[in-house]
């Protein structure tokens, strides 16, 4: 089976090569851009065949596919930071929503018959009222990031290729996921690499943003192995909530990594961090995958918080 991956070099990306590569799978294409940073596939560099591509080339982009011939997709490649949406709105529609244009279009004039998994996001559901959760599929898209509108583009396109083209896509809809190699401006990986900072000497003060926005987090690890059962054995077309179906605060969240360590430290908030507009609640429902593909949470939270902490200490 011949599989591409888009975005590989990033943290969603090289946990898919890890997972594929524990399968067995042999014919992996990777690609990323010339400049990519490989530190979170270092370990794992001579494993697959690595491809220069940029999604915002659509030659480059049809050319890789033209050479590739993939069976499966796993399009994963994206501006997905939400915070910096807001400084560079346009390079994230362009990432996100032109880029998945322009594999779709690949895809569609090569005729291929490829299995396309999008990863879309719950920051398309935005603006979510108390009794709308947990979120459904059908829940209103209300997006309140750049962000959030690049995701909705995104999974908009790969539904409506599906029903005038009659191609084989799925979209998945992740909430937070987390986990070792997280890059560090996200919150989990934020926390988790500032109180390591402090064991090792660092001023014992912890910044933070908003601490009381509620968030479903899921083991990166888990979350790639739903993505290759959205397209082993998800229905094409359809959207899936991918979830752990429980929330936390990202107060408890924080509380539960100082539980990890034995330093001192007090908290501090930092202004810099809050976003224009957040999102309070965000808590899935993932019973329509579940009930699809069999596929449910296996890593505990406690568990990954513990292997983003020691991630962080072998790094510093």
């Amino acid at each position: 089976m011949r599989i591409l991956i888009t975005g590989a070099t990033g943290f969603v990306g090289s946990h898919m090569i890890d997972f594929l590569l524990k399968k067995g799978e042999s014919e992996i294409y990777a690609t990323k851009r010339r400049r990519s940073d490989m530190t979170n596939v270092s370990h794992i560099k001579n494993d697959v065949t690595w491809i220069d591509m940029d999604l915002a080339d659509s030659h480059s982009l049809f050319q890789t596919l033209k050479t590739t011939e993939p069976d499966y997709i796993f399009h994963l490649g994206a501006q997905s930071f939400v915070p910096m949406s807001w400084n560079a709105p346009q390079e994230t529609f362009v990432s996100n929503a032109i880029g998945t244009i322009n594999l779709l279009e690949a895809v569609r004039q090569l005729e291929l018959d490829s299995k396309i998994q999008i990863a879309g996001s719950s920051e398309e559901y935005g603006l979510v009222t108390p009794d709308e959760t947990p979120i459904t599929e059908d829940n209103p898209l209300r997006p309140l990031s750049p962000y959030g509108v690049s995701k909705v583009a995104t999974d908009l396109f790969g539904r409506q290729y599906h029903r005038s083209y009659g191609m084989d896509i799925v979209v998945t809809r992740a909430f937070n996921h987390t986990g070792p190699r997280r890059g560090e401006m996200f919150v989990t990986s934020n926390f988790a690499k500032q109180v390591v900072e402090i064991e090792k000497g660092r001023e014992p003060v912890i910044h933070v943003g908003n601490l009381d926005a509620q968030r479903d987090f899921s083991d990166v690890r888990d979350i790639v192995r739903a993505y290759w059962l959205a397209l082993e054995k998800g229905i094409p077309g359809e959207v899936y909530n991918i979830c752990s179906g429980e929330a936390i605060t990202i107060k408890e969240l924080l509380n539960m990594l100082l539980d990890l360590s034995k330093a001192e430290i007090s908290i501090k908030e930092d202004p810099a961090r809050m976003r224009p507009s957040d999102v309070e609640v965000l808590l899935g429902s993932c019973t329509k995958f579940k009930d699809q593909t069999g596929w449910a949470p296996e890593i505990p939270f406690e568990q990954t918080l513990e292997d983003i902490m020691n991630y962080w200490r072998e790094i510093l």
